[in-house]
């Protein structure tokens, strides 16, 4: 959404590797276990990634990879005790949405987005995670969050869910308008959905070692950017995996369908389902690409490649959206008619991210200073977790995202890109279906083998973070999603789904006794007179700065827009 612009191993590899001893031992254990499968492609890669996790844990500078930074974005509906979506104004204690840094709004006014600063150790976002929802809830009166990422109750019609409010200044009026471009697109039942956003950089430092291990000729800037573009190619091929051990919505209330045509079976009276599903948030019933979106091949070949093709998709105007127009009685319904209106339109598991200057557009950040860092986008809420996320797995999406950044990447060409679409589809809908295939390179590919053979090399970058930091805390995140792979009831999806069996619980009532229970256990941990004042204080401050915008607003809201459109066009001008 629119943010306020104020981000097989061979059996010698291991011994040539300068490795601690930690990371050689249990890339011995997995030897055997990629020995034994049938792909070929790692085994050319691993190689490459064996040798370039030696250059970051075997130098001086080996602290660098403790370095870099996490942060998490998590979007929660104010709903009812009864489920239903809250009605009510975003609440004015919790502050400014438009100017908040880390209390706003997402699509609606009832769909709350929990923003932490990025920090080195995981456990630290977590822990901030915690305390922004202790401030909520202690603002909250007689709602609480939604902690599922399927929506309860929503109003009876979709002209019913009220988009979100940013006031009166040019830069609110902008983000409203662009959310009831959304709606009319997209229609508004489908913005409701909720998710964690993990955002995931490595310090510069690890991509400065890469790049004079490698002997780049591309300059700093570049490099890190080819290695980001990297990381997203391998994401891209493989985040099935985080569907599968993660995904936590098998079901849905049958209203939020609105009748629409699906392929889903029945639970009960009011749950739609599929037997073997893991996301149905991320699968076609969920964030489903229109025609427009998905005759979109966003380019993560050369970030050049990826600019270009977003900067045509929101300067090219749609038919579609044409017919709609930008006013209707005098009022603006969407910021432009071209098949994006702005970048962030652009639905993808995993973006390319930079932090903006105030003003800035997202693609003139990325052409003029490169990707910083990227925005893993897919990851379900966890209903069972008061966060939505747990340390454990996070611990585990570190060790994932190292391995895709620090392993080879073929470039991911229209047929590749198809491919990776089609395996993550695949897993959301059935990817606990026992003996399921996914396609790899053109061939069948058990997923049970292609999991095991991303999940030996996890082990070796989990290994090399805990003789780094101390524990054994990420190699346990490993051994608890391997057990995943041999136990399918183990997983999230499957939890809800027996939970709600055990319990003869419709989606509605699961979600809304698990949200009560997060509730009380927020609530029961009230923050100290001092934390409490923090907040406060921000929220106070943040309705300050709104209203300063609003007070020294210079222009009218029709020349803003075209100013903004008029960027858009002139986009490699910085």
């Amino acid at each position: 959404m629119l943010k306020c612009p104020l981000l097989k191993i061979p059996p010698d590899v291991v011994n040539r590797a300068v490795l601690p001893h930690a990371v050689t031992r249990h890339m011995a254990a997995d030897n055997a276990r990629l020995a034994s499968m049938p792909n070929t492609t790692s085994s050319r890669t691993t190689d490459a990634f064996l040798h370039r996790l030696s250059v970051l844990t075997s130098g001086p500078q080996r602290d660098a990879l403790t370095r870099g930074l996490r942060g998490i974005e998590k979007e929660s509906l104010r709903v009812t005790h009864a489920g239903q979506l809250a009605l009510t104004p975003h609440p004015r204690a919790l502050g400014s949405a438009l100017t908040h840094p880390s209390l706003t709004t997402d699509y609606s006014e009832a769909l709350l987005e929990l923003i932490t600063p990025a920090e080195q150790d995981v456990a630290i976002t977590l822990d901030k995670l915690d305390t922004l929802h202790r401030f909520v809830y202690a603002e909250l009166g007689d709602e609480i969050l939604w902690n599922n990422s399927m929506p309860g109750l929503l109003p009876d019609t979709d002209d019913g869910i009220p988009i979100a409010n940013y006031g009166n200044s040019n830069i609110g009026k902008l983000k409203y308008v662009y959310r009831i471009g959304l709606a009319l697109r997209y229609g508004r039942t489908m913005q409701c959905i909720a998710g964690i956003h993990y955002n995931y950089s490595l310090n510069e430092e690890v991509w400065r070692l890469l790049h004079a291990d490698q002997q780049s000729t591309a300059n700093a800037v570049d490099f890190q950017s080819e290695r980001y573009l990297a990381l997203i190619r391998n994401f891209r091929r493989t985040n099935w995996l985080l569907m599968y051990l993660f995904g936590a919505s098998p079901a849905l209330d049958r209203r939020f369908l609105r009748d629409r045509k699906n392929t889903l079976e029945t639970f009960d009276a009011d749950t739609l389902y599929r037997p073997y599903a893991t996301s149905l948030r991320m699968s076609d019933l969920g964030y489903s690409n229109t025609t427009a979106q998905a005759a979109l091949h966003a380019d993560y070949d050369t970030l050049p490649g990826y600019l270009d093709a977003l900067a045509k998709a929101v300067s090219q105007p749609y038919p579609a959206y044409e017919q709609i127009g930008t006013q209707r009685d005098g009022e603006w319904v969407q910021i432009n008619t071209n098949v994006l209106q702005i970048e962030n339109e652009f639905y993808s598991t995993i973006r390319p991210k930079r932090i903006t200057h105030p003003g800035e557009r997202p693609l003139h950040a990325l052409a003029a200073r490169g990707v910083q860092y990227v925005e893993v986008r897919c990851m379900d809420i966890d209903p069972f977790e008061p966060s939505g996320i747990s340390l454990e797995t996070s611990r585990f999406l570190d060790a994932y995202l190292l391995v895709c950044a620090l392993d080879d990447s073929a470039l991911l060409p229209p047929d590749s890109y198809a491919e990776a679409n089609q395996n993550f589809g695949r897993v959301t809908m059935e990817g606990r279906k026992p003996g399921l295939e996914l396609v790899r390179d053109g061939q069948p590919v058990a997923m049970i083998d292609w999991a095991n053979e991303l999940l030996a090399k996890i082990d070796a970058a989990a290994a090399a973070l805990d003789t780094l930091q101390g524990g054994d805390a990420h190699a346990r995140s490993v051994q608890v999603q391997r057990a995943k792979l041999a136990d399918a009831s183990l997983t999230p999806s499957a939890r809800v789904l027996q939970t709600m069996r055990d319990k003869q619980q419709s989606f509605l009532a699961f979600g809304l006794e698990q949200s009560e229970a997060h509730a009380a256990y927020f609530r029961s941990r009230p923050l100290d007179a001092d934390q409490a004042k923090v907040f406060s204080d921000l929220a106070t401050q943040s309705l300050e700065e709104q209203a300063k915008l609003e007070r020294e607003e210079v222009g009218s809201f029709d020349a803003f827009v075209a100013a903004y459109r008029a960027y858009t066009l002139n986009r490699f001008s910085v």
